[in-house]
């Protein structure tokens, strides 16, 4: 088994609000380790950004993170230090107050299953 390091990241999401973008599926036979996640505002004023994991063998939904305030100017890191498992096709969602003012940065490692 092959255990690869990736950054997945986003200039800016989601495309509509209230419609969370998909940051990361997980791969056909693979299984990834989230182990950082930051999320920056690049809007002009605060905005709040939500983060959830859909365990699609389940068909569950679960917030990592919901309605979390950023100011103007700052980032926050979701993960502090935990970890979460993404089966393959489970999918990392990010959504956000307004449209296209959250950037998103995803590190992880994968695993050849």
């Amino acid at each position: 088994m092959a255990n690869t390091f990736r950054l997945v990241n986003n200039a800016v999401m989601p495309s509509s609000t209230g419609t969370p973008d998909a940051l990361y599926t997980a791969g056909s036979g693979k299984t990834a380790i989230v182990l950082g996640l930051t999320l920056a505002n690049v809007h002009t004023s605060q905005v709040t950004a939500t983060v959830t994991v859909t365990d699609t063998s389940a068909s569950i939904t679960s917030h990592i993170v919901k309605d979390i305030p950023i100011p103007v100017g700052s980032s926050i890191e979701i993960m502090s230090g935990n970890k979460i498992v993404v089966e393959a096709s489970d999918i990392v969602k990010v959504d956000c107050s307004v449209s296209d003012k959250v950037s998103a940065t995803l590190s992880i490692m994968e695993i050849d299953v």
